[in-house]
């Protein structure tokens, strides 16, 4: 798809035109602005249309469709892109090969045009993403996506170099999220941790930054005894992924993200029901937007120092599986009892951070994991469980979320909970054994793991990473942390934020 901006188009130049409506004050600016476009239709687009979020009218011009797409009053960042990407699947049957938006008479709200432009360019290419990737008939192609397929923004003179800057952000971080997308949506017979692995090493090669894969044996040489054990009932060898991006001027903070990365979760000897387990290829949604983020830090040449590491394997069952009742060992040297086989997920979790500690010691460490049902039960499908013994980390976490969408909420790490894994022989457990405070317990193992460390963060994305989404009718890959962590480490590297 072609993709560029215009201060002045030619007439005829697009199938389609999109007016973005920020609300009935907004659509009255727009039917005033552009009599040409709203004069004879004007009286009764204000009384049947609205400018809500997610609200799409249709009608005609001469020889041109006109779209209007409702973002709501006072949109921020991430409900724009939702609108767009919205727009672009409801429509790609109505909107023809070549589409313009109409930027030039913005709402006066604080997202700038920098952001209109980023979140129309990336939910409009995120829209173009087809899920039938076995399928043995070919979907139909996206019109975006057709070799003839071309977007236009059309914003006011003198923004050019500032949509252009945002036109190449967007793309850069879209090509990514499509690409995550495929490795959380693709069945675990197609990706193993092998193939994350290889993942990694291409767009390590491809973007310049380095990326080790430790081997079962190099596993086994070091004593990462707690990936090492969830891996023991699978064919499928395991292995600890660390990648390193390192900016120009870099300076600040070294930041370390750890990704749970199970590419398929059976529950080990303590099952799953079966009626859902075909989802469980998606347990590694948190290893997924790690290996996300490191690629689109290094596209976009983040000044930052970042390591990204996954311990990644499945927890299957056969005679070699770990049980119940097991004491294992672990990187950091402690012992785990493990009460249930389907808490793996800490366990690996456990030696990732514990890695990262011993090998980077970074300022700031953040893991997320697919991790509990109780986050899911506790929040749905619209924010992550986040856990912070760091209340700015938390805070910036928590805004950098309320910008892009991707948002999280704030539990509790009380000392209290430590009760909840406390073991009579081992020096921890691994689940509390209660039907309740899952995700809590869940976070109180994984600090247990941290050394004290004064600035971590732990996000529990079990109900956003493979979520109800536009894409599909069932459960699906939703990409989440990406845009959140980038957003966040823009933030902290002192650059400019589009969002």
């Amino acid at each position: 798809m072609h993709i560029n901006v215009s201060t002045n188009p030619s007439p005829g130049s697009c199938h389609s035109l999109v007016f973005p409506v920020a609300g009935t004050k907004h659509l009255q600016a727009l039917t005033t602005g552009f009599p040409q476009l709203f004069s004879d239709v004007a009286a009764y687009l204000t009384e049947d249309f609205k400018g809500d979020f997610h609200e799409i009218h249709q009608f005609y011009g001469a020889e041109i469709r006109i779209f209007l797409v409702g973002v709501g009053e006072r949109p921020k960042f991430g409900d724009l892109l939702k609108a767009f990407r919205g727009f672009g699947i409801k429509c790609k049957h109505k909107m023809g090969q070549s589409l313009a938006v109409q930027l030039q008479l913005l709402p006066d709200t604080q997202t700038d045009l920098s952001a209109w432009v980023e979140a129309a360019v990336n939910g409009l290419l995120l829209s173009t993403y087809q899920l039938g990737k076995f399928k043995s008939d070919a979907p139909d192609i996206h019109p975006l996506r057709d070799s003839h397929g071309r977007l236009e923004l059309i914003i006011a003179p003198g923004s050019e170099d500032r949509a252009q800057h945002a036109i190449q952000k967007a793309s850069a971080f879209a090509d990514t999220q499509l690409e995550i997308f495929d490795l959380v949506n693709a069945p675990a017979n197609h990706i193993t941790p092998q193939s994350l692995a290889l993942w990694a090493q291409k767009s390590g090669s491809a973007h310049g930054y380095k990326v080790a894969v430790l081997d079962q044996a190099t596993l086994t040489r070091e004593g990462l005894h707690a990936l090492l054990a969830v891996s023991q009932g699978s064919a499928v060898p395991p292995a600890l992924i660390v990648m390193e991006y390192k900016g120009n001027n870099t300076q600040g903070p070294v930041h370390a993200l750890v990704g749970k990365g199970v590419t398929f979760d059976t529950g080990g000897l303590s099952i799953k029901p079966s009626a859902n387990m075909h989802l469980m290829k998606s347990d590694m949604g948190g290893a997924a937007a790690v290996l996300g983020t490191l690629e689109v830090a290094a596209k976009l040449q983040l000044p930052i120092h970042l390591i990204g590491i996954i311990p990644t394997t499945e927890n299957c069952v056969d005679a070699h599986a770990f049980k119940p009742g097991d004491v294992i060992g672990s990187y950091s040297g402690k012992s785990i009892e493990v009460i249930d086989t389907d808490a793996e997920g800490r366990l690996i979790l456990a030696d990732g951070i514990a890695y990262a500690l011993k090998n980077f010691n970074p300022d700031v460490l953040i893991d997320l994991a697919t991790l509990t049902g109780s986050a899911v039960r506790t929040f749905g499908y619209h924010a992550a469980a986040l856990f912070s013994n760091n209340e700015d980390l938390a805070a910036q976490l928590n805004a950098s979320g309320e910008q892009t969408g991707e948002r999280v909420w704030q539990l509790p790490l009380w000392d209290v909970y430590k009760e909840d894994i406390k073991s009579d022989i081992a020096d921890v457990k691994n689940f509390s054994g209660k039907p309740v405070a899952g995700a809590i317990s869940a976070a109180k193992f994984l600090e247990f793991f941290t050394d004290n460390h004064p600035a971590w963060a732990h996000l529990d994305i079990a109900g956003v990473a493979f979520s109800e989404t536009d894409y599909s009718p069932q459960k699906s890959a939703s990409g989440f942390g990406i845009r959140l962590l980038v957003t966040y480490l823009q933030e902290m590297s002192g650059q400019q934020k589009t969002t």
